[in-house]
């Protein structure tokens, strides 16, 4: 398994852990100039808790995910699923 895929499953892991609806939950990753992005997306219901009381929860992901190998060079965003278009 690439690293690539190893920080992608990890985080899709840990997101689905915190959420009420872990089948909704998925991760992709976004090539781009400057770094890669892991882009989280939950049910809209489940947003909050992705990130947390002060985005202290997404914070935490975030740093998880940079303490993984090849971590650093990735950027993490919860994407809000209502302004998807």
């Amino acid at each position: 398994m690439s690293t690539d895929a190893a920080l992608t499953d990890a985080l899709e892991h840990l997101v689905r852990g915190i959420v009420d609806s872990p089948d909704e939950a998925e991760v992709r990753r976004k090539n781009g100039r400057r770094y890669d992005t892991l882009q989280v997306r939950v049910s809209p219901e489940d947003l909050g808790r992705v990130i947390g009381r002060a985005g202290r929860t997404a914070k935490a992901l975030r740093t998880v995910v940079a303490a993984l190998p090849g971590g650093h060079d990735v950027r993490v965003d919860v994407v809000d699923t209502d302004r998807r278009r």
